[in-house]
């Protein structure tokens, strides 16, 4: 069931959105070559923490993972893209790293993803980074009231196709509130007019990711990793975006 959101709980979301903000940004700094990633783990520990926030992940049990989950911070370097769990890794030279957080503060979510090259960067990697930025941003634009989560979808699809990227439709972005994961989904991939309504109210995640050259996805042993079929790299990035009269607001965008 859709639940619409008042203008005043959409702002208790923008106070989340806007922690979890400021924590990536200090994290993208962070992501330096030979940090480990059980550094920037602790340090999102030490935030949430100080904050009084609540992280959505720890003890996470969905039916795709292997639960519970006991991180607070998704970690996905090179060819692994979400649900990545943090573990003894020093970053290196060249590394892609995405970094995925949602939190609640004061009983309200909210989720965001960043992608980030570590030290040089090769230039095909530069690329698929900057296509999920575009494709975000296209599909926030789509986001207006009146339209459709299949124009969403499908303003996703089109900035990958334009790259050159294939589009997985099993992993996508999702409705939340005052939890984590509500709906509807919101797919990468999609026909433009259809689906769901977007009305205002409506709290959505859009977060499109991609892998070079493969729309397959593995899953590590540890139940939780997702990676590219091929081992190719992969890139995310992701907001949450409320959609009112006048239209879409993007709630984890720092302000």
């Amino acid at each position: 069931m859709v639940e619409l959101k008042t203008a005043a709980e959409i702002e208790r979301m923008r106070v989340t959105g806007q922690f979890i903000a400021g924590v990536l940004a200090e994290l993208r700094e962070k992501a330096q070559i030979g940090v480990n990633l059980l550094e920037l783990e602790a340090c999102v520990r030490e935030r949430i923490r100080e904050r009084g926030a609540v992280s959505c992940y720890w003890d996470y049990a969905p039916s795709f993972g292997r639960g519970p989950f006991r991180n607070t911070i998704c970690l996905s370097v090179n060819d692994a893209v979400l649900h990545g769990l943090p573990f003894d890794y020093h970053l290196r030279d060249g590394d892609v790293l995405s970094m995925d957080l949602a939190v609640g503060i004061d009983g309200w979510v909210a989720d965001s993803a960043t992608t980030v090259i570590v030290g040089a960067a090769a230039p095909e990697d530069a690329r698929l980074v900057r296509a999920t930025e575009l494709a975000l941003e296209a599909a926030i634009a789509a986001a207006q009231p009146g339209n459709r989560i299949g124009d969403i979808s499908a303003a996703i699809a089109e900035v990958a196709r334009a790259h050159g990227y294939p589009v997985n439709t099993e992993f996508g972005g999702h409705g939340l509130g005052r939890t984590m994961h509500e709906d509807p989904h919101v797919p990468n991939d999609g026909a433009p007019g259809r689906g769901f309504r977007l009305k205002p109210g409506l709290t959505i995640a859009i977060e499109p990711w991609f892998a070079r050259t493969t729309a397959r996805v593995v899953t590590d042993p540890d139940g939780w990793t997702i990676r590219s079929a091929d081992g190719s790299r992969t890139a995310h990035s992701e907001h949450t975006v409320a959609i009112t009269a006048t239209g879409p607001q993007v709630l984890t965008r720092a302000a």
